[in-house]
Protein backbone atom coordinates (compact mmCIF):
# COMPACT_ATOMS: atom_id res chain seq x y z
CA UNK A 1 0.00 0.00 0.00
CA UNK A 2 1.83 3.48 -0.89
CA UNK A 3 2.60 5.67 1.58
CA UNK A 4 -0.25 8.61 2.20
CA UNK A 5 1.46 12.19 1.22
CA UNK A 6 1.80 13.28 5.28
CA UNK A 7 4.30 10.06 5.78
CA UNK A 8 6.46 10.90 2.78
CA UNK A 9 9.59 12.91 4.40
CA UNK A 10 9.75 16.42 3.40
CA UNK A 11 13.54 15.51 1.70
CA UNK A 12 11.80 13.05 -0.15
CA UNK A 13 9.23 15.02 -1.72
CA UNK A 14 11.70 17.73 -2.80
CA UNK A 15 13.71 15.45 -4.65
CA UNK A 16 11.33 14.29 -6.42
CA UNK A 17 9.24 17.41 -7.61
CA UNK A 18 13.27 18.18 -9.09
CA UNK A 19 13.25 15.47 -10.23
CA UNK A 20 9.90 15.62 -12.13
CA UNK A 21 11.00 19.18 -13.39
CA UNK A 22 13.94 17.35 -14.77
CA UNK A 23 11.79 14.86 -16.80
CA UNK A 24 9.22 17.40 -18.30
CA UNK A 25 12.87 19.84 -19.39
CA UNK A 26 13.72 16.57 -20.90
CA UNK A 27 17.30 16.83 -18.80
CA UNK A 28 18.94 14.50 -17.07
CA UNK A 29 22.08 15.06 -14.20
CA UNK A 30 24.38 13.56 -16.50
CA UNK A 31 23.16 16.23 -19.12
CA UNK A 32 23.33 18.95 -16.73
CA UNK A 33 26.94 17.86 -15.42
CA UNK A 34 28.59 17.86 -19.10
CA UNK A 35 26.61 21.31 -19.91
CA UNK A 36 27.34 22.91 -16.52
CA UNK A 37 31.15 21.27 -16.61
CA UNK A 38 31.06 19.50 -13.10
CA UNK A 39 32.49 16.66 -12.50
CA UNK A 40 30.82 13.10 -13.08
CA UNK A 41 28.37 13.14 -10.48
CA UNK A 42 28.29 15.96 -9.36
CA UNK A 43 24.52 16.82 -10.09
CA UNK A 44 23.55 13.27 -9.12
CA UNK A 45 24.86 14.03 -5.62
CA UNK A 46 23.59 17.67 -5.19
CA UNK A 47 20.13 15.52 -5.19
CA UNK A 48 21.22 14.13 -1.65
CA UNK A 49 23.30 16.48 -0.44
CA UNK A 50 23.81 19.89 -0.59
CA UNK A 51 26.59 21.15 -3.21
CA UNK A 52 26.57 24.80 -3.90
CA UNK A 53 27.90 24.47 -7.58
CA UNK A 54 25.27 21.46 -8.51
CA UNK A 55 21.98 23.20 -6.77
CA UNK A 56 23.42 26.27 -9.10
CA UNK A 57 23.25 24.46 -12.57
CA UNK A 58 20.47 22.29 -11.61
CA UNK A 59 18.09 25.55 -11.07
CA UNK A 60 19.68 27.24 -14.12
CA UNK A 61 19.19 24.38 -16.22
CA UNK A 62 15.31 24.35 -15.10
CA UNK A 63 15.65 28.15 -15.46
CA UNK A 64 14.64 28.71 -11.62
CA UNK A 65 16.56 29.83 -8.53
CA UNK A 66 18.46 27.59 -6.21
CA UNK A 67 16.04 28.32 -3.21
CA UNK A 68 12.60 27.80 -5.18
CA UNK A 69 14.21 24.15 -5.41
CA UNK A 70 15.41 23.94 -1.87
CA UNK A 71 13.75 25.36 0.17
CA UNK A 72 15.00 22.95 2.96
CA UNK A 73 19.02 24.52 2.20
CA UNK A 74 17.54 27.94 1.39
CA UNK A 75 16.19 30.73 3.47
CA UNK A 76 13.46 32.54 1.58
CA UNK A 77 15.40 35.51 0.84
CA UNK A 78 17.98 33.06 -1.62
CA UNK A 79 20.55 32.79 1.02
CA UNK A 80 21.76 29.38 2.02
CA UNK A 81 20.91 28.10 5.82
CA UNK A 82 23.76 27.63 8.16
CA UNK A 83 25.00 24.96 9.29
CA UNK A 84 25.05 22.82 6.35
CA UNK A 85 25.15 19.76 7.86
CA UNK A 86 22.04 18.24 6.67
CA UNK A 87 20.57 14.83 6.94
CA UNK A 88 21.12 12.96 3.29
CA UNK A 89 17.88 11.74 1.65
CA UNK A 90 17.20 7.81 2.21
CA UNK A 91 17.69 5.93 -0.34
CA UNK A 92 14.58 3.91 -1.94
CA UNK A 93 16.51 0.66 -0.82
CA UNK A 94 16.65 2.63 3.05
CA UNK A 95 13.03 3.76 2.96
CA UNK A 96 11.64 0.19 2.06
CA UNK A 97 13.79 -1.38 4.90
CA UNK A 98 12.38 1.25 7.49
CA UNK A 99 8.97 0.34 5.90
CA UNK A 100 9.84 -3.30 6.56
CA UNK A 101 10.92 -3.13 10.10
Amino acid sequence: MPATDDRVDPLVKEQSRIKAKLLEAGLTLAEIDRIYQLSNGTARNTMREPNARGERAIAAALGTRPHLLWPTRYRPSGQRRSPQNWTRVPTLEQRRNEQAA
